[in-house]
């Protein structure tokens, strides 16, 4: 498994309530997706970003997601470029039942 980190510095833009309204509006896009095991979106108003953390099957799932035209995507519907950070998942705890 691989997890992506994906952060915006939203420093003089920051509205933690257009955030979580962003957050909303994109989550039904990853519903389902294929290769994708989680996705969370977060909020850190104190850092003022959005960092959104994916955790993927497979490291090619991931890589073939960020695309430099999804990264340039997601940086028009967040008003900001984002960074993105690949990083092994050593083990994962699911206590989620369904």
């Amino acid at each position: 498994m691989i997890a992506t980190f994906v952060t915006f510095d939203l420093d003089d833009n920051f509205d933690a309530d257009k955030v979580q309204q962003n957050a909303l509006m994109a989550r039904s896009k990853f519903e389902n997706m294929p290769g994708l095991r989680s996705k969370a979106f977060t909020v850190d108003a104190d850092k003022k970003q959005a960092r959104n953390f994916y955790i993927w099957e497979e490291e090619a799932a991931a890589r073939n997601f960020f695309t430099e035209e999804n990264i340039e995507a997601v940086g028009k519907f967040y008003g900001v470029r984002p960074s993105v950070e690949y990083v092994e998942v050593a083990t994962l705890v699911d206590n989620h039942q369904r």
